[in-house]
């Protein structure tokens, strides 16, 4: 066994604890069904199940319904259609799918749940009867779709992801689920994914919430709700969509763009546990640790996918009940059962290759006034700039062709930072949103907006 097999193996009382866990889940949500797997550093580690009927229980490979974590699915197409430039997030829907009656929203606000749309659909439960009672965007929107002005708040929207699936067929000129599986599905391998149920499949049930007793849900097709949770799927390739969400996939999107997926993009609810919202990924707080992903209920089953971009750990939990147990928290305690009890063993520390072109004039201290801040070169040649022995703004740079540095993240996501040459070629300053950073503190050679009083440092006299 090498070395990384042996990091990603989980402790005997590890694999008991996540047993536990699941098995405490079944019994007191009282489900007929509950498979969950977790995943480290990229590989499932571990797989388990509990089950009210005598014999094999589900696996990895059996589907259940995924529920509203389909929405990351949609949200990944749009994200792929920005990244091709064939939209902005900042555009009015109108401009890709006109005559909606909602036009007036961005596909920014509706990956957020910020375009104030209604949580549902007029008419009844749309989750529960035929897709024919809802055969166009009008009826799925009704004739008041806004609830909130849009862009002043988060509120959940299910018609929103419809809008969003039905963008995505314009712009491609195929249907939603054909575009997914030739755009997603195939290229991370994800073959027990499906807008239909295909055997091994779970079937759903209504726990009735006194007794002892079930009965099936009816098993609807959501039509032009579909992209807001129509998916089947599995643990197995969840574990492995989980992981794509983390580290990307150049088939699919890049590791900036599902990065920004997990940036908030939506301010939480008053009084809320959660952190906001992403761009189609919910945010929460989970103890101390912070996780992304979704989760995801139909008549019949609800789901959970997590992950710990800190801890490298992934879980998802599905079960084929449609209340009762509360498959996203289950989600979130397997992360953490691992996170805590095999805290990640870091990569070893690497120096720069000699070959690589390492500037390093711009590390080291520098001054944005008195404010002492210092710039640190990561070995993946991204820039570290935060404050020196204080809490402050702290962001990371990525390299530009043309010598500047793009914010990747925190209060200059976006921004551009130059280093500013004097005419022999060394660095006189560093600009970054209007901002000078100095050698020294108001540095009189440097152009330190408002000047530098000519008397200089001085105490009271």
């Amino acid at each position: 066994m090498d070395a990384l097999s042996e990091d990603l193996e989980l402790l005997p009382s590890t694999r008991r604890a996540l047993r536990h866990r699941v098995a405490v889940a079944q019994s007191e949500g009282r489900a007929p069904s509950v498979v969950a797997a977790v995943a480290r550093g990229g590989q499932v580690v571990w797989e388990g199940s509990r089950t009210s009927v005598e014999g094999h229980g589900p696996d990895g490979n059996v589907q259940y319904r995924i529920g509203s974590i389909t929405k990351t699915f949609t949200a990944v197409l749009v994200m792929r259609l920005r990244d091709e430039g064939l939209l902005a997030l900042a555009d009015p829907l109108e401009k890709h799918l006109p005559g909606t009656g909602a036009g007036e929203v961005t596909i920014a606000q509706l990956l957020a749940h910020t375009g104030g749309l209604a949580a549902e659909t007029p008419g009844p439960w749309w989750e529960r009867t035929p897709a024919e009672l809802r055969p166009e965007l009008g009826d799925v929107l009704g004739e008041e779709p806004f609830k909130q002005t849009p862009g002043t708040r988060h509120h959940y929207s299910n018609p929103g992801y419809t809008l969003l699936g039905s963008l995505v067929e314009a712009l491609r000129g195929k249907p939603w689920e054909e575009v997914l599986r030739a755009e997603v599905l195939e290229p991370l391998g994800l073959d027990r994914t499906s807008g239909r149920p295909q055997a091994p499949h779970a079937g759903g049930w209504a726990v009735h919430p006194w007794a002892d007793v079930m009965m099936p849900e009816p098993l609807e097709d959501l039509g032009l709700m579909a992209p807001a949770g129509q998916l089947w799927s599995t643990t197995g390739d969840l574990a492995r969509f989980a992981d794509f969400l983390l580290r990307g996939d150049e088939r699919v999107l890049s590791v900036e763009s599902v990065r920004e997926m997990r940036t908030p993009a939506a301010p939480p609810e008053p009084a809320s546990a959660d952190l906001g919202y992403g761009l189609g990924m919910q945010l929460v707080a989970h103890g101390q640790r912070r996780l992304a992903g979704h989760s995801g209920s139909l008549p019949g089953f609800v789901a959970g996918l997590w992950l710990s971009e800190a801890d490298d750990v992934a879980a998802v939990a599905l079960a084929n009940c449609t209340s009762g147990i509360a498959a996203a928290t289950l989600a979130a305690d397997l992360v953490g059962i691992v996170a805590e009890a095999e805290p990640r063993i870091p990569r070893p520390w690497r120096p720069f290759a000699e070959s690589d072109q390492v500037p390093l004039e711009l590390c080291g201290p520098w001054y944005w006034g008195t404010s002492a801040q210092v710039v640190r070169l990561k070995a993946d040649g991204s820039l570290e700039l935060g404050p020196v022995g204080a809490t402050g703004r702290t962001a990371r740079f990525r390299a530009e062709p043309d010598g500047s540095w793009t914010g990747l993240s925190g209060y200059y996501a976006g921004e551009t930072l130059r280093a500013v040459r004097r005419e022999d070629g060394s660095v006189s300053h560093l600009d970054l949103a209007s901002f000078v950073f100095t050698r020294e503190p108001y540095e009189a050679q440097a152009p330190v907006p408002g000047g530098v009083d000519p008397q200089g440092w001085r105490g009271i006299g």
